[in-house]
């Protein structure tokens, strides 16, 4: 995008719109009766905060405070687990800032502009999208993960099923109450409270039943193990992240090659709401030493919480490879979440998730083939 493009405010596209009849000072504030350049800009947002502005007509969505996208608390209740009370506020004093706050989003991020994580600017002159453009929002934000993973961009790996043969936008499942943090509770991170969106959602598949039971699986198998176990393909894993700031006090962050795999674990967020024993795992890139830049030990609890956690990776398939036959599970320790796959400084952190040798389960017979 070209810097003019940036900030370019289109009369014909804009202006004559409802947010354009209201003019620029009702959200950004600023002096409109000055002529002045510098006197014009006074006291002028930027970013209009929410509360502010868009809550004031937009009162279906006065919960945004509660989204995670808005206040990063996912990442608190992360640093939180692994910080103790004097590490935790030496991080928020000046490594959260640097590294982590431009995550944040925030109404206008998303309907209006990209987020300021990917560069910022105005989307398409200042006009407001009820739904944002996927690809400069939701993909520009989640892009090496979640946008390669679903739309098939890791090399011989295929895309989700639903965008492969559904074409499905993320809007198709994230709906406008989770991104607008209207679920009726705090939710401290993203898998907390009940799935949203979940595999059995009503009218997304038919062949799940009010039970729980569906089609084509046996109870055994159902009561056990989350949909991804076997609905999923290979999918990111990224290690130790170490931030830091540049000689001219820019901040940026290092780290290891990413892996592509299927790790198949404990659960470890096990619930009524998510009730299965194996899950897949992912690993996120955090170690000891992530904020070392910033102090010494800054994560002194860091093994009160798994580097390998719960996932739903964005690749679903009608079969994963490690679901193509039983025995590619049963018995196949490289699908499982073992010690060999932990790296020295994470083993303790990851034993409530990490399956030992004799607890994979074994081989079967393999069911005797259907006739055509």
């Amino acid at each position: 995008m070209e810097g003019w493009e940036k900030v370019f405010v289109s009369d014909e596209e804009f202006v004559d719109t409802i947010h354009g009849e209201m003019g620029c000072i009702a959200c950004h504030g600023g002096n409109g009766i000055t002529d002045d350049k510098e006197q014009a800009h006074q006291n002028m947002r930027r970013e209009p905060v929410a509360a502010e502005a868009c809550d004031q007509c937009h009162t279906d969505t006065h919960t945004d405070a509660n989204s995670l996208h808005s206040n990063l608390t996912g990442y608190l209740t992360a640093i939180n687990a692994r910080a103790s009370n004097e590490t935790y506020n030496t991080i928020m004093n000046e490594a959260f800032g640097n590294h982590c706050q431009s995550c944040h989003t925030s109404c206008g991020q998303c309907h209006v502009s990209r987020p300021t994580n990917t560069g910022a600017g105005l989307s398409a002159g200042h006009q407001f999208k009820k739904i944002p453009p996927m690809n400069l929002t939701c993909t520009g934000c989640h892009g090496s993960r979640i946008d390669k993973e679903y739309k098939g961009k890791n090399e011989g790996i295929p895309a989700d099923i639903h965008w492969n043969q559904g074409g499905m936008p993320c809007f198709e499942c994230h709906t406008a109450q989770e991104m607008h943090g209207d679920l009726g509770y705090q939710a401290n991170h993203r898998y907390d409270g009940p799935p949203a969106p979940g595999c059995s959602n009503a009218d997304c598949h038919a062949d799940v039943s009010d039970d729980g039971t569906v089609e084509g699986h046996d109870k055994e198998h159902i009561g056990v193990l989350a949909c991804q176990t076997c609905h999923v393909t290979e999918y990111k894993q990224c290690y130790s992240c170490h931030v830091q700031k540049s000689d001219e006090g820019r901040p940026f962050f290092q780290i290891e090659p990413s892996v592509m795999d299927v790790k198949i674990g404990y659960n470890p967020i096990q619930s009524e709401e998510r009730p299965w024993k194996w899950v897949t795992l992912r690993h996120v890139p955090v170690d000891p030493d992530t904020f070392a830049y910033y102090g010494d030990n800054l994560l002194p609890e860091f093994d009160n919480a798994p580097t390998w956690v719960f996932a739903t990776p964005h690749n679903t398939q009608l079969r994963g490879p490690q679901a193509q036959t039983c025995n590619n599970c049963h018995g196949n320790p490289d699908v499982f979440l073992t010690e060999k796959d932990l790296l020295p400084y994470e083993i303790k952190a990851n034993q409530s998730v990490v399956v030992a040798p004799e607890d994979i389960p074994g081989p079967v017979t393999e069911p005797a083939a259907q006739p055509e």
